[in-house]
């Protein structure tokens, strides 16, 4: 049997099995960390940095890091509530996010983020790269300019024998994630249905299944990014 442990985030006293993950052990403890990478049962990378939690007085990444006995984290401090909020700006400015267009818009995390820490105009410079349109595969749409590299495409879409349908191409700020040419061809409706899903902004689409969701019926619409963690 799993050893529990005893911890606390912002002060309120948490219980947890021993190994966990921070940021998984607060979501049985109902308390919401914003994660935009992480896959739950999918081993965790700590791509987007958003889940940063002060631990013990250092700045860690609560998707990869294990809770311990004691540990005391925070989670809500107002300069930690800051670099959250300076990621996402930064992701809106570093990509070309057009959200009123987007087919996503209502169930795009990143969207439903900036709406939980209040995002207006962002503290930084539109970048407004150019990045193209990825749409010669039998199945799905990547577009690169909506992508932000969290690589959850990567690590969760496999195929029968383990191959990954998407990767890494290109280096430094050219770097972008492609779908693989050789594994697309053999790909699912399932496989394309489930990369779609996966993806939190909307890079990865489903040929000929856009705006299927009517405005007030799309996730965000709903509730608020975390209130079903906050009000379990």
């Amino acid at each position: 049997m799993a050893q529990t442990i005893k911890f606390t985030i912002d002060g309120v006293e948490c219980t947890a099995k021993k190994g966990q993950y921070i940021v998984d052990a607060a979501t049985e403890n109902h308390i919401y960390i914003p994660t935009l990478c992480n896959i739950p049962g999918v081993k965790p990378r700590g791509s987007c940095r958003i889940c940063s939690v002060r631990v013990n007085g250092r700045m860690m990444t609560a998707c990869t890091t294990p809770v311990s006995e004691g540990m005391e984290i925070e989670n809500k401090d107002p300069d930690i509530e800051d670099i959250r909020k300076a990621i996402i700006e930064l992701m809106f400015t570093e990509g070309n996010h057009f959200c009123p267009s987007c087919e996503k818009s209502g169930n795009c995390e990143l969207q439903a983020l900036a709406y939980r820490y209040q995002m207006l105009a962002p503290r930084f410079k539109f970048m407004f790269p150019k990045r193209r349109l990825e749409a010669t595969h039998p199945k799905l749409i990547k577009d690169h300019n909506r992508c932000i590299l969290c690589k959850r495409c990567i690590r969760a879409i496999k195929d029968e024998e383990g191959h990954s349908l998407f990767a890494f191409a290109r280096r430094g700020h050219n770097v972008e994630i492609i779908i693989d040419t050789k594994y697309s061809k053999n790909m699912t409706d399932e496989q394309a249905r489930e990369a779609a899903d996966i993806c939190p902004v909307g890079a990865i689409l489903v040929k000929e299944r856009a705006y299927t969701d009517p405005i007030g019926k799309r996730k965000y619409d709903k509730q608020p990014i975390g209130s079903d963690i906050e009000n379990l």
